[in-house]
């Protein structure tokens, strides 16, 4: 089946929450996402409006892969960080940079180059983004999310040797993955 990939709409926000929820349920949400499918569930309609009127800007983007019906098979979100920017999770930015978060792709559709496409949507977006160029995008991964991570590196990603502790597991390690912008000629 063939996707498009595009950005998320505003007024998709009921999309954005149902492909959300889904992916709370999804058997690797444990290692891969820090709020529960009940958190989520509990949210008002006005939190998905807002979350998804902010995920259509330069601070925050969200792309989704659309098949032709109009169901979404995959989504990922981007997030920038500057220097001087409110620390979202790990460490403080020490250059300009995006965070990607949110990624999903429902599994009937992994395995079809949807994850690809929308690594590709976040990374092009994060080296196009206007003003003080994009100096890296970084990432996290649970330490026992290795089929993430095996993906991660496959597009390119490398560990940064930074790491967080995971909210609510005391001994549990996120770790941290960049990808540098490739050097202008």
């Amino acid at each position: 089946m063939e996707y498009v990939i595009r950005a998320l709409r505003a007024d998709e926000w009921a999309k954005a929450r149902e492909i959300r929820l889904a992916a709370l349920q999804d058997p690797a949400a444990p290692v891969a996402f820090l709020e529960t499918y009940e958190q989520a569930a509990a949210r008002p309609d006005s939190f998905w409006q807002a979350r998804a009127l902010g995920a259509t800007g330069d601070e925050a983007h969200q792309f989704v892969a659309a098949a032709p019906d109009g169901s979404w098979a995959g989504t990922i979100s981007v997030l920038v960080e500057r220097p001087d920017s409110e620390v979202r999770f790990g460490e403080a930015a020490k250059t300009d940079q995006t965070h990607l978060v949110g990624v999903y792709v429902r599994p009937e559709a992994r395995g079809s180059g949807v994850a690809d496409a929308l690594f590709r949507a976040g990374v092009e977006w994060s080296w196009a983004l206007g003003g003080d160029p994009i100096r890296r995008v970084r990432l996290y991964v649970h330490e026992r999310n290795s089929r993430a991570a095996a993906f991660y590196r496959r597009f390119g990603f490398v560990a940064s040797g930074a790491t967080a502790p995971v909210p609510g597991e005391e001994t549990a390690q996120e770790h941290e993955y960049e990808l540098l912008r490739p050097e202008q000629s």
